[in-house]
């Protein structure tokens, strides 16, 4: 959907758009009920009802000379369609690289003409993709445009490069690929635009360096870059590729950790491959979102119960984020085979939601779950699961037995009003094979999360040179809104809480004997770390924690980033002593500062 989709002619319908705004415009505290009142009162010439994208868009050009008082941005919010996909402080912009061969031959995974391996034509991002020709630029264009006429910001972008295994494709091409998708960030909004011409599919380390130095003076920052590969494709020698691409997630399909199911399944690697990769990746200081599926073939409900406790069990393990995926027969699969010769089944609807039930209650708190089903239309579903709403279904049944989940997303701030708040700061403690780890959340006394961060306190050597001796920041996430750049729009960013979560992290790191704290940021958010004291290195971000920090020195205090009210600028911490010694995967929790009243 180009920009053509969402132009609306102005002066054709203004003697019906005229009153519907201006109606709007004088509401006090109008309500999405009272919005729906007003479309149907004032349709369209044709008797149908204006979009919300033409809505607000209409309101942006005609505000300015009818005098309308109430901000733009505000109708926009109360407009938005779909307030959920920017409900976690981002907006998430997903792309599809182009076909390529994949080292796998997964019996699971479809094989469709055209598509990254996996990938079926018909799923929403993959039908944007196609659409695009598979061309970066445009599908990060084509993106930014839908997301911000239906009432989103695109402030804050967190780019996802899904399709095929990332690795299996020549450098110069995943060098192209996230320098077109930068640029595209970096044009916004002016000459952002999904007629771009293409290029050639090659690029060198100039362009990206070019790309990612822009980007964090760009209107639409990446504030997060994700990209998706098998476990037995990450080496130690890659690590430094990535992170010169700006990568700060990585997605890994573990599957199964049963190395007989893997084998079952022709998935091509082993569990050992698994542990190895997270290992790296975290002591890289990577984000890791582990893929994981039930009902493979050769799997039973109990042994899936027992395979997704190694998950957290595991201390080589342990991912920091996990999408779940129910094995079911799509069109094109070798696992076709499997099922009309009876050697595979699908679970019965009751039985996968029982067992999804059970696995979700068994996340701890500092891991996010952010999928539990897979974005594919139900009428190419041959056998298995075909509802798209499967985890409401898991949620429910969770809820009848008194166990909600405890997992990140389920605790949420959201759109909840957050001025004059109390959040407290805490730390929840648990052990990796890279040693320590300090999850530290932001939380109302109802318990909702408000922002967090992830803290690595290393126990052996650093798989990189630039990490020698630092502790490691490998993420700082505030929810709610998407907050305007440089304004204090949002519900809950931009009032001082991420700011907190860097001063508790740093604290713990000294107290735990780290000279300095280096943090894994990506090419948009390295502004916003220079202002708290960190200074730039060729991957990193560092801050010198010794004698003092520079947040102790109130370093790059501005009023984007200033905490308000009472704070603790250098909260007390608990002694690791203190956490009662070797950790449940559900971690010790420990209060790390006193509240923070927010503006």
């Amino acid at each position: 959907m180009g920009r053509a989709a969402y132009h609306l002619d102005l002066g054709r319908h203004a003697a019906r758009l005229l009153p519907l705004l201006e109606a709007l415009a004088a509401l006090e505290e109008p309500t999405r009920q009272q919005v729906a009142q007003l479309r149907r009162r004032h349709p369209r010439a044709d008797g149908g009802f204006f979009s919300s994208s033409q809505l607000i868009a209409a309101y942006r050009a005609l505000a300015p000379r009818q005098g309308w008082r109430r901000p733009a941005e505000e109708i926009a919010r109360l407009l938005r369609r779909r307030p959920v996909r920017t409900a976690s402080g981002v907006a998430v912009v997903a792309v599809l690289t182009r076909p390529h061969p994949c080292p796998g031959t997964c019996r699971f995974c479809p094989e469709p003409a055209g598509m990254p391996r996996s990938y079926l034509p018909e799923e929403p991002g993959a039908q944007r993709a196609v659409q695009q020709g598979f061309d970066p630029y445009r599908q990060v264009a084509i993106r930014l445009q839908a997301l911000a006429a239906n009432g989103h910001g695109v402030d804050k972008v967190e780019l996802s490069i899904l399709g095929g295994s990332w690795h299996a494709y020549p450098e110069a091409y995943r060098r192209w690929f996230v320098s077109r998708c930068l640029t595209a960030l970096n044009h916004w909004p002016q000459l952002c635009s999904a007629d771009h011409p293409t290029a050639d599919g090659r690029a060198g380390w100039g362009e990206v360096e070019e790309a990612l130095a822009s980007n964090d003076r760009a209107a639409s920052r990446c504030v997060g870059l994700t990209v998706e590969t098998r476990p037995d494709l990450v080496t130690a020698a890659g690590l430094a590729s990535l992170r010169r691409l700006g990568v700060t997630r990585v997605q890994l399909g573990y599957q199964s950790l049963d190395d007989g199911i893997l084998q079952l399944a022709s998935r091509g690697h082993t569990v050992v491959e698994s542990r190895r990769a997270t290992d790296l990746l975290r002591r890289a200081g990577f984000k890791i979102l582990a893929h994981w599926m039930p009902n493979l073939p050769g799997a039973t409900p109990d042994s899936d119960r027992a395979d997704f406790a190694r998950l957290f069990d595991d201390p080589w393990l342990r991912p920091d984020e996990l999408k779940i995926y129910p094995c079911t027969l799509l069109p094109g699969a070798a696992l076709v085979e499997d099922w009309r010769r009876g050697a595979w089944r699908p679970y019965p609807h009751d039985v996968l939601v029982e067992l999804l039930a059970d696995c979700l209650a068994a996340v701890p708190p500092w891991c996010r779950v952010a999928r539990v089903v897979r974005d594919v239309p139900a009428p190419l579903v041959l056998a298995g699961n075909r509802r798209g709403n499967l985890r409401q279904d898991v949620e429910r049944q969770l809820k009848e037995r008194g166990t909600p989940p405890r997992e990140i997303r389920a605790r949420e701030l959201r759109h909840a009003p957050l001025a004059g708040a109390d959040v407290v700061l805490s730390s929840r403690t648990y052990e990796t094979s890279a040693g320590r780890e300090e999850f530290l959340e932001a939380t109302t006394p109802s318990g909702w999360l408000v922002g967090f961060a992830r803290l690595t306190l290393p126990s052996r050597p650093a798989p990189l040179e630039q990490l020698q001796g630092a502790a490691l920041l490998r993420e700082v996430h505030v929810y709610g809104d998407v907050a305007t750049l440089g304004r204090r729009d949002g519900n809950a960013q931009h009032r001082g809480v991420g700011r907190q979560l860097v001063v508790g992290a740093a604290t713990l790191a000294r107290v735990a004997g780290y000279p300095r704290l280096a943090v894994i940021s990506a090419p948009g958010t390295r502004t916003y770390y220079r202002r708290l004291g960190f200074g730039d290195g060729a991957l990193y971000q560092y801050l010198h924690l010794a004698p003092t920090d520079g947040l102790d020195r109130g370093a790059g205090h501005d009023r984007q980033d200033q905490p308000h009210g009472e704070v603790c600028a250098h909260p007390p911490v608990l002694a690791a002593g203190d956490r009662g010694g070797p950790q449940r995967p559900g971690g010790q929790t420990g209060q790390i500062g006193r509240a923070v009243r927010l503006a």
